[in-house]
């Protein structure tokens, strides 16, 4: 058996404004009922007050007019709660709330002693009784008792619907003032990028968010000491390196013709490569300097598949729009570089698909190679990460490609994300907003 049960929001400002507004709803609705509970408290024991007085003075005045000026007298001693019948009234039963039984003793105390009162309760009609006595002259008076509640104003329900809208309003004032800061210092979080200049999260509000924001700023340039520290390291030890590997390079060449220069070669040859993706992969943590200029992708792209064409390589266009767009253009043609040359390697033919989705150019290379395990799309975007069945040695790689492209594209402003193709293969999409 399937219970269904009310969905509970899930963010902190809909959990604090439901139990706030829900505390003062219930609040608000006791000290309503206290107030009603008084009003019916006093409005009673001034009805029964009222009875007494009330009672004893109609009797002696019913008992004291002649028969037949009796009904000129019913609208004078009428009341809203009580009214006088001139007869027998109706038979009911003597068992009585305890409401009752103090009403029944008030009327028998405003009698007097000198006519005996008889009251009952009249069965179906809720709270009505009525008290049966006789006058005098032997006639039968009763007195015909309804208590009524005690009339609302009739702008009563608007006052509290207006409470209610108040109480709603000032709940969702207090709470969005409250979360505004977490949610800023959320943007901040997700938005944090030791390579961009971005403004420091604002250092206003209470005392505690303003410890945070500080906390927050500080943990920023910290990590931004770390990576700067990091990647100066990197391209340090890769330009020291440039110069040995030269000198070996050339001591290699001058030697005799055999087996092992070759293979000495070719592992010098390896190690500069590597070395000159690490540098620049050091260099493209901060777009390398470039100032940003106003281009046209269509032409843009269609030159970079040109070049690739005029040397043989199987580079096409399949779908290419127009527009100028403002970008770092040797970032965007290093990234576009570095994803087509993949591209071509281990799937033998790259494939360009320039989009635009409202305000964002869309790039994708794509290609029909074996793919990337779902598993490992994220991990082969960090440096030095291979995938040893596809990309090893043999094939030139050295684990800085994806990982550059990827820094260039968030040092531009864009984001790269790859996805396996339908049918086999793999997408590389650049987005650039």
């Amino acid at each position: 058996m399937n219970v269904r049960t009310w969905p509970w929001p899930r963010t902190l400002g809909s959990h604090l404004f439901l139990i706030l507004l829900a505390g003062l709803i219930v609040a608000h609705g006791l000290s309503f009922g206290v107030l009603f509970s008084e009003r019916y408290i006093s409005a009673r024991r001034v009805m029964l007050g009222t009875l007494e007085t009330d009672v004893s003075t109609s009797i002696a005045i019913m008992d004291r007019v002649p028969a037949d000026e009796r009904p000129q007298w019913l609208p004078r001693v009428n009341r809203g709660a009580y009214q006088y019948i001139l007869g027998p009234g109706l038979s009911g039963a003597p068992e009585m709330t305890p409401q009752g039984k103090e009403i029944a003793d008030r009327i028998t105390e405003a009698s007097g002693g000198r006519f005996p009162v008889k009251v009952e309760s009249i069965p179906g009609d809720g709270k009505r009784m009525q008290a049966h006595l006789t006058l005098s002259d032997g006639s039968p008076l009763t007195i015909d008792v309804h208590p009524r509640p005690t009339p609302i104003a009739q702008w009563l329900p608007y006052v509290l619907v207006i409470q209610l809208l108040l109480l709603v309003l000032c709940c969702w004032f207090a709470v969005r003032l409250s979360i505004r800061p977490l949610v800023a210092l959320a943007d901040a979080a997700d938005a944090l990028n030791p390579n961009a200049k971005t403004p420091p999260l604002g250092e206003t509000g209470p005392t505690e968010l303003v410890r945070a924001a500080r906390a927050f700023n500080a943990m920023r340039e910290r990590i931004a000491g770390f990576v700067e520290e990091r990647v100066q390291i990197l391209a340090a030890i890769s330009h020291d390196l440039q110069t040995p590997i030269t000198r070996m390079k050339l001591r290699a060449e001058m030697a005799e013709d055999s087996e092992e220069k070759r293979k000495m070669v070719h592992d010098l040859a390896e190690i500069e490569m590597l070395v000159k993706e690490g540098l620049a992969y050091a260099r493209t943590t901060h777009g390398d300097g470039e100032k940003p200029s106003r281009i046209d992708i269509g032409s843009f792209v269609e030159s970079l598949a040109y070049d690739y064409q005029d040397t043989g390589k199987a580079v096409t266009v399949l779908q290419n729009i127009g527009g100028a767009i403002v970008t770092r253009p040797n970032a965007l043609r290093r990234i576009l570089t570095n994803l087509i040359d993949n591209a071509l390697k281990f799937g033998g033919a790259a494939e360009l698909n320039v989009r635009r989705e409202r305000d964002t150019v869309v790039l994708e290379v794509l290609d029909r190679g074996a793919g990337i395990p779902e598993d490992k799309l994220e991990v082969v975007l960090q440096p030095f990460v291979r995938l040893e069945h596809s990309r090893s040695r043999e094939t030139g790689g050295t684990g800085l490609g994806l990982a550059i492209a990827q820094q260039l594209a968030v040092a531009i402003g864009g984001t790269l994300r790859l996805r396996n193709r339908e049918g086999g293969g793999l997408a590389a999409e650049v987005r650039l907003g």
